[in-house]
């Protein structure tokens, strides 16, 4: 009988395939992003709706602190919660994020609100929270790896969006500088941690399903906003609707 467990390292590969075939930035709508064929309009309703699921990655770790069983693991992983919501009001990822809004004509009120967000933003975002919330450590952990893949993608957009929209600025994406230390820190240390446990197949298959169930999350986001804004362009009632569809 063929032992079906993956080594660490195979584990990892296993891993990164996945991110090689399903991250997001595959998906159509980035693709049109990155490279300039997206109105002004689309690219708010882009960075509105992003702007839960950055809102919303704090809470995410917050609940999993609360469950990790050690000091060490505790101090490692609250970074995350520094990174998103800073030391004190206007610093970190969320209010960066808000500049971001507000740079490509946003009224950052209106976005932090979220009133004008996609239904299947917020239930992707939430489903996500949930998954953290109720699935086993090691599942919830490995859910994060997508960051494994981040540089590549934040490359990609912050590259094209400047070649492309004359209404961007570097200071308008400043959001994604500090992202690329901090989301090849924080994916190593959660690899590490996937490796060091996910030992039986059982686990190893959780481990895997929990990537793909993130990235399908991610997916899911620009579906929405590809459906609603680019093609066949149906708003749902009390979405966001740019002033100039053009």
């Amino acid at each position: 009988m063929t032992n079906s467990i993956l080594s660490p390292e195979g584990l990892e590969a296993a891993l990164r395939e996945i991110g090689a075939t399903r991250y997001h930035n595959l998906h159509p709508f980035h693709r049109l992003l990155h490279s300039g064929k997206l109105t002004r309009g689309e690219v708010q309703a882009w960075a509105l709706n992003r702007y839960y699921y950055q809102s919303r990655i704090p809470a995410k770790d917050a609940t999993l602190l609360a469950r990790l069983p050690t000091a060490d693991l505790r101090r490692s992983w609250r970074s995350r919660l520094v990174d998103h919501d800073g030391v004190e009001p206007g610093t970190g990822g969320i209010a960066r994020w808000l500049k971001l809004a507000e740079g490509v004509g946003l009224d950052p009120a209106y976005v932090e609100s979220t009133k004008g967000l996609l239904p299947a933003t917020r239930f992707a975002v939430d489903a996500y929270v949930a998954f953290v919330r109720d699935r086993t450590l090691l599942e919830a952990i490995a859910s994060s790896l997508t960051e494994l893949f981040a540089p590549t993608i934040i490359a990609e957009r912050v590259s094209g969006m400047l070649a492309h929209y004359d209404f961007v600025t570097p200071e308008t994406l400043a959001y994604f500088t500090p992202r690329l230390t901090q989301a090849p820190r924080d994916a190593d240390f959660a690899l590490g941690y996937v490796k060091q446990h996910a030992r039986s197949d059982e686990q190893q298959q959780a481990v895997l399903d929990a990537l793909r169930f993130k990235c399908d999350v991610l997916w899911t986001q620009l579906d929405a906003l590809y459906f609603a804004y680019v093609e066949p362009g149906l708003i749902p009632p009390g979405a966001f609707t740019p002033v100039n569809r053009q």
